[in-house]
């Protein structure tokens, strides 16, 4: 079984603290403020796990085409 260390254990409680504290404060901004930053949240989400998602593809690609002898120049 992996446990984690108390390190690993503060950053994961640290980051679930901040995102969710961050929700609950806007509930008593105003709400063009609250509009705005929670559409930025949500765009910078959205580029960041298609980012990802993109990288993770491209990785296998160049698995693949490295395991099969060919090479890719660009």
């Amino acid at each position: 079984m992996n446990r984690k260390t108390y390190g690993q254990r503060f950053v994961r409680m640290l980051a679930t603290a901040a995102m969710g504290g961050s929700i609950v404060q806007l509930s008593g901004c105003d709400p063009a403020v609250r509009d705005t930053l929670l559409v930025g949240l949500q765009s910078t989400t959205q580029s960041l796990s298609g980012a990802l998602i993109d990288a993770f593809f491209i990785s296998l690609a160049d698995d693949e085409a490295e395991a099969s002898g060919f090479t890719t120049t660009g």
